[in-house]
């Protein structure tokens, strides 16, 4: 089944899209720059969502819905926020057959709808905090296209916060950006970079925007997930004023944040190899698959007996019975490991006659005979084992591949080769971005939190400047 793969040393960009097609993760659509996913990719995905949705209500957020055409006056009211998003709105000009008054927007982001609809719904200090969340698609028209990593339309989730003051806003921004560290740590196994975005990279309309940066098994950065402090424009731009306690009316504090389909493809590229996908088991949408053996009918019923004896009482959705007579084992053998099931237990004749089974994990290739007494139990020890060993080789990986650098033609120099450049850089100055953009292909990622207090000179202009920031190519 890996047959077809290309191997990542070779080019890893084929890896990638050989990784997603073949697994059956996702297709290309009939739709320019647009996708399919397929209901292995789409499991995944759940998992996400169920986990995460599960943590913003933990933080006191609630879901709702909000439209998916926003009228172009809207996403002109706050100057900058259309700037940054005109040249991907994809915008519908008829309906009913005949030319809409005032052309729509296909939703490219939802402050502008949603801070409309909040002016309904604050009026007193008493309706805030409003911390409120949507489960969404979006659309926005890019060139250059790549399955999960960046296409015209995605699933995503945007959180929409209001606010009395700027601290408590700020507060929510850092508790949000640290949630999606969690979960990428501790559910995707991929251990990130956290810290704020420049002035250049910020997102358009924020005052200021915090990330997630991941490490990719060829050094690039993918940048997995942000938060946005906006401050008060958009209540700004829409009016939405509360009576606070001191019976003055003031402009409401807003964030925004959110993390996309993208999740997918930076867990494909972080821990997948030539021989196929493989998926952290706390995301894995079946973490357990048994392959029966059998060469007649009567040993046919004897394993897959057996194999439901043992499942007696197990999470249906925990395991598979893989009981299809049209493929051989070996067949099967390559399609799970193509597809990432952590853990694959087979069981033949002999190991109904044993009392054993064997155990395979996908992150090692590992083999083992195991007694069938006890057996969940051993396998929930194997996947715990496996999320852990994923995490570890992902972090070694972050640490091996950051290198500190002053200089700036060794930076370019090896930029190409892939991992994270602690560098000082004039991160204040648009033109000193422009530069390294233009001249290396990579940007600033990100101004670290946690970093330590060093200063030197801007390997490009030689400015003072005050703590090092991280560099890198990215997806």
């Amino acid at each position: 089944m890996s047959k077809g793969i290309t191997k990542r040393e070779e080019d890893y960009s084929q890896w990638y899209l050989d990784v997603v097609l073949k697994a059956e993760m996702a297709e290309y659509s009939p739709v320019r720059g647009c996708m399919v996913i397929r209901p292995t990719g789409y499991g995944i995905w759940e998992k996400m969502q169920q986990r995460l949705d599960r943590m913003f209500k933990e933080t006191g957020h609630v879901n709702a819905y909000f439209p998916l055409f926003i009228p172009e006056s809207f996403l002109k009211k706050e100057a900058e926020h259309v700037e940054g998003f005109a040249p991907e709105c994809a915008m519908v000009t008829h309906g009913g057959g005949k030319r809409l008054e005032e052309p729509m927007a296909i939703r490219p982001t939802s402050e502008t709808i949603i801070w409309a609809t909040y002016k309904n719904w604050i009026k007193s200090y008493r309706d805030l905090p409003l911390l409120i969340n949507q489960w969404a698609n979006v659309c926005r028209w890019e060139m250059r296209t790549r399955l999960f990593l960046r296409t015209c339309e995605f699933l995503w989730q945007e959180g929409h916060t209001a606010h009395a003051t700027h601290e408590e806003a700020e507060e929510e921004a850092l508790r949000m950006v640290d949630v999606y560290r969690q979960f990428a740590e501790e559910y995707m196994a991929m251990p990130v970079v956290v810290g704020r975005k420049t002035e250049s990279e910020k997102f358009a309309g924020a005052e200021h925007t915090y990330c997630i940066e991941a490490m990719m098994q060829d050094g690039k950065a993918l940048q997995a997930g942000t938060s946005h402090h906006l401050g008060q424009k958009f209540a700004r731009a829409f009016d939405v004023k509360f009576q606070d306690r001191d019976k003055e009316l003031k402009y409401v504090y807003a964030t925004s944040w959110g993390v996309s389909t993208r999740l997918i493809g930076g867990m494909i590229m972080t821990h997948s190899d030539d021989k196929g996908l493989v998926i952290p088991p706390k995301l894995a949408p079946t973490p357990v698959v048994f392959v029966p053996i059998w060469h007649s009918d009567e040993e046919m019923n004897m394993v897959l007996g057996k194999a439901r004896e043992i499942t007696t009482g197990w999470d249906p959705l925990f395991f598979k019975i893989d009981d299809r007579d049209q493929y051989k084992p070996g067949y099967k053998f390559n399609e799970w490991e193509l597809k990432g099931v952590p853990v694959r237990i087979e069981i033949g004749p002999k190991d109904v006659n044993n009392s054993t089974v064997v155990v395979a994990r996908r992150d090692t290739g590992d083999k083992a005979t195991v007694p069938m007494d006890g057996l969940l139990t051993h396998v929930e020890a194997a996947l715990e084992s496996i999320q852990k060993n994923l995490y570890s080789a992902a972090q070694k990986r972050l640490q091996e591949r950051t290198f500190t650098v002053d200089n700036y033609d060794e930076y370019t120099e090896r930029v190409e080769g892939g991992g994270f450049f602690r560098v000082f850089l004039d991160h204040a100055n648009p033109a000193v971005e422009e530069k390294l953009q233009e001249d290396t292909r990579s940007t600033i990622r990100c101004i670290p939190f946690n970093a330590p207090d060093e200063e030197g000179p801007c390997m490009i202009t030689g400015k003072p400047c005050s703590g090092r920031v991280i560099a890198a190519q990215s997806y």
